[in-house]
């Protein structure tokens, strides 16, 4: 190697990397990065987080995480990068942009068509920044012998705080992520490594006195600044929770069917994102504004045939068409009483529940009490019953 300095490629190790070695590493890292579609990448170091991580425990205790269970469980690996693996010495956090190429609340004015949150009009976000994270995970490790692991919101990594340590943006009142470049719109990955990479310095918080997020959610879902109630969150009322909808917030879902992305589009930091950006996922069109009366004569095959490669298909045809059957009462369209009185007969409980209230806020009351007097009668199902008496 006489004659010339060597690469970061020439080095036997981690442990033979100079500073420079290391900063020249990591802008070829970033360099590749946004070869590989990511928009922004920053590095921290993996202790920065322990004030996240005693609110977060903090969440937990209050019980604001609902049913899911999984956020509650082994919390030492979640508020600590080494926690999860013992080894990691920096953390990459990275960023793609998936800002709404059209004002994401408008569709909220079209009473007789399915809101579904932007993030879920495309292919699962999931896999395709995995795909990207998998790769520069191997360019790292051809570039430098190392150790990596890769991650994308599907294990007990604390994003939003890492992303933050890493520069990417600041946790907004909202809880999720705000960036001066790109608003609220950022899917988030991670790659923990055994380097030792130089750091980024952390963002501040840059909301101010502003409380656009807070005052439009439909449900009061934050009790406070930077804290969140799931159970009052419309992303978790239509996703997570596996069972109907609490009845006090059935009215305020309107007509989305598939999370809510009100309190991100109220955040005036999206204006300042950058114009013509290309790392956009693209929604599917028959995804931006769907007719509710379609949606719900969606029998499982035609469910998992329409969202194919989408995140909606988790959650399964029956909670699906409970959401629909929601947005359905709530739409005053009395033409489609005829969808929710057809779905009175369908095989699962929670469908006919929801077809119950949905045809409640329809129906005329003289047919509303004309078939509750035979349903509670034949209805085998006490949750159904429960909603035939409940209704009015």
């Amino acid at each position: 190697m006489a004659g010339r300095r060597a690469g970061v490629a020439d080095l036997c190790g981690p442990g033979f990397l100079s500073a420079t070695d290391l900063s020249e590493l990591k802008a070829k890292l970033t360099a590749e990065a946004k070869a590989l579609g990511f928009d922004c990448i920053g590095v921290t170091e993996p202790g920065t987080i322990e004030t996240a991580g005693k609110y977060f425990l903090e969440f937990i205790a209050s019980g604001g995480h609902g049913d899911m269970d999984w956020l509650a469980a082994s919390p030492e690996r979640r508020v600590d990068p080494r926690g999860l693996w013992a080894d990691v010495r920096s953390v990459i956090m990275l960023g793609v942009n998936y800002g709404p190429d059209q004002d994401p609340l408008a569709i909220l004015k079209q009473r007789t068509r399915a809101a579904i949150s932007v993030y879920a009009q495309g292919d699962d976000y999931h896999d395709l920044v995995k795909k990207r994270l998998k790769a520069l995970a191997r360019w790292l490790v051809a570039a430098v012998p190392s150790e990596v692991k890769v991650f994308v919101d599907t294990a007990a990594v604390m994003e939003k705080p890492l992303a933050q340590a890493a520069h990417l943006g600041w946790q907004g009142k909202h809880t999720n992520l705000v960036s001066r470049e790109f608003g609220s719109w950022l899917f988030l990955g991670a790659i923990y490594t055994t380097l030792e990479l130089p750091r980024d310095d952390a963002e501040i918080d840059h909301c101010g006195s502003c409380r656009a997020c807070l005052d439009i959610c439909p449900t009061a879902a934050f009790p406070a600044p930077y804290k969140l109630d799931a159970r009052r969150c419309i992303s978790y009322l239509t996703i997570e929770n596996k069972g109907p909808i609490p009845r006090e917030f059935r009215r305020s879902l309107g007509n989305r069917i598939y999370g809510c992305d009100d309190c991100l589009a109220a955040c005036p930091w999206n204006k300042f994102a950058q114009e013509g950006r290309e790392a956009k996922l693209a929604a599917r069109d028959e995804l931006r504004a769907p007719g509710l009366a379609e949606l719900s004569r969606l029998d499982d095959a035609a469910f998992r045939t329409l969202f194919t490669k989408s995140p909606v298909k988790r959650i399964g045809r029956d909670r699906f068409l409970r959401n629909v059957l929601i947005a359905i009462g709530n739409s005053g369209e009395v033409a489609l009483a005829g969808e929710a009185r057809r779905l009175l007969e369908d095989a699962s409980p929670l469908v006919r529940g929801a077809a119950v209230w949905a045809l409640s806020q329809l129906a005329s009351p003289d047919e509303f009490e004309a078939l509750k007097a035979n349903a509670i009668a034949t209805e085998q199902d006490e949750g159904v019953r429960e909603e035939w008496r409940a209704a009015s």
